[in-house]
């Protein structure tokens, strides 16, 4: 078998929610639990950090690995869903898993008799977790995909929680209200290991406290026993530099990124505040490590798609994976704050609640409607037709390169900005 047959395999014969969306959701831990049985529960043999939040999930998972990078260790770190290339899912130290591993696995599922249907996700968690106890990193740091309570990653026993957020977004599987949302994601808090909360919402931290509190695990939360200041724009190293630290402390520690972003300080300070909970006798958090590590996120760890620089002039291209309300808002905001033609290449998936996201652009800026090249686009036709009811203008693209480089152009001409987003799909494919 090669590794395109293996991944053909992966991407056509089972069951794939960005493929078939609500069909490829398995709801229990049951085929999850019977893989890695099989397999010999690798899960069991590796220090993890599972992380889990409706925003933020995967740039915290990528500046904590970077941070941890940086004071020596070797960090798997396993991400969904992929940009590019199948592989990024499944990592260590920004090294993606071998093709001759993949191949190895898909050939084991293959020839393995388990009288069990699993899906796409569950079995690259399986891969993943198979490659990273084989491999023995350090650290192994674990985005949730959807939810938390019974996501597939669920299986394991980390020694710390991180959950972002809360926001609406897959409220079909999670629940109507923010509570119900985080009763799922709170899933992940386990009985005597601590949990960070990255971000203080009123109707939320009740139902974490709650949580905590009957598995008797300590909680904290990031936004409370620390704060973070922006302290200097970007300079002639291309970082943006914060300070971070204790409540009313003149000591912060000052910190230089090259990431970017509207919720790059929220992300900043959730992942802060989780390295201080990791301090043991085997890891002494180091303040020039952090500092080293969280100067070189993009390339220390294959970071993308998120607030992503495609073109810094001429004009500049922004593309950005948000795609719910309080992903989209803060990105928004951000674009308008330049001042210039906004030039919006948007594609979004079939099941998105348009009468959400769309009253969210803006009415002044020009639209590119595409379809991002999945199953679960919409048709670019369909998203025009829905966007003019919400007073958004443009044209239908056939593909999304089309679209990007017809707002290239047009941007040129106004001295204007082209962004690019609306989904992971979309972005992808300007990446």
């Amino acid at each position: 078998m090669t590794y395109q047959q293996a991944v053909n395999y992966l991407f056509t014969q089972l069951p794939m929610y960005q493929r078939a969306g609500a069909a490829a959701m398995k709801k229990d831990l049951t085929n999850i639990r019977v893989l890695l049985a099989a397999l010999g529960n690798p899960h069991e043999k590796l220090r993890c950090i599972h992380v889990a939040g409706t925003n933020g999930k995967g740039t915290t998972c990528h500046l904590l690995a970077a941070a941890l990078q940086a004071h020596g260790y070797q960090v798997g770190m396993y991400t969904s869903p992929h940009y590019q290339d199948f592989r990024e899912r499944i990592k260590i130290n920004a090294e993606f898993i071998p093709e001759e591993e993949v191949v190895r696995f898909v050939g084991w599922l293959q020839s393995t008799e388990l009288n069990i249907e699993p899906s796409f996700f569950e079995i690259t968690v399986a891969m993943a977790f198979d490659y990273f106890a084989r491999q023995q990193p350090d650290w192994c740091i674990i985005e949730v995909g959807l939810g938390g309570r019974l996501d597939s990653t669920n299986i394991i026993t980390p020694v710390l929680s991180v959950i972002t957020n809360i926001g609406y977004d897959h409220m079909q599987f999670l629940g109507e209200t923010l509570p119900e949302i985080a009763f799922e994601k709170g899933g992940i808090i386990k009985p005597g290991i601590p949990v960070i909360i990255g971000e203080t919402q009123d109707e939320t931290l009740p139902v974490f406290r709650d949580l905590a509190r009957s598995g008797r695990s300590q909680l904290i939360i990031a936004d409370q026993a620390y704060e973070i200041n922006l302290v200097g724009m970007r300079g002639m190293d291309n970082l943006k530099y914060f300070s971070i630290g204790l409540p009313g402390s003149e000591a912060g520690l000052i910190i230089g990124t090259d990431l970017d972003g509207p919720h790059l300080s929220k992300n900043l300070l959730t992942a802060y505040a989780a390295l201080l909970v990791l301090h043991n006798d085997d890891f002494r958090p180091n303040g020039k490590s952090i500092q080293h590590g969280w100067k070189n996120v993009v390339k220390e760890t294959f970071y993308i798609g998120r607030w992503q620089i495609l073109q810094a002039r001429n004009p500049l291209c922004i593309a950005d994976s948000a795609h719910n309300n309080e992903g989209l808002i803060p990105v928004i905001e951000r674009l308008k704050d330049y001042g210039r033609p906004l030039h919006m290449v948007i594609g979004v998936v079939n099941d998105k609640d348009l009468s959400k996201a769309l009253p969210l652009f803006p009415k002044d800026a020009i639209y590119y409607f595409v379809k991002a090249d999945i199953p679960r686009g919409l048709p670019a036709a369909e998203l025009q037709l829905t966007a003019k009811k919400y007073g958004l203008e443009g044209d239908v693209c056939q593909s999304v390169a089309e679209g990007y480089e017809w707002a290239k152009v047009d941007a040129r001409a106004t001295d204007g900005i082209v962004f690019v987003g609306g989904s992971i799909f979309t972005v992808a494919e300007v990446l």
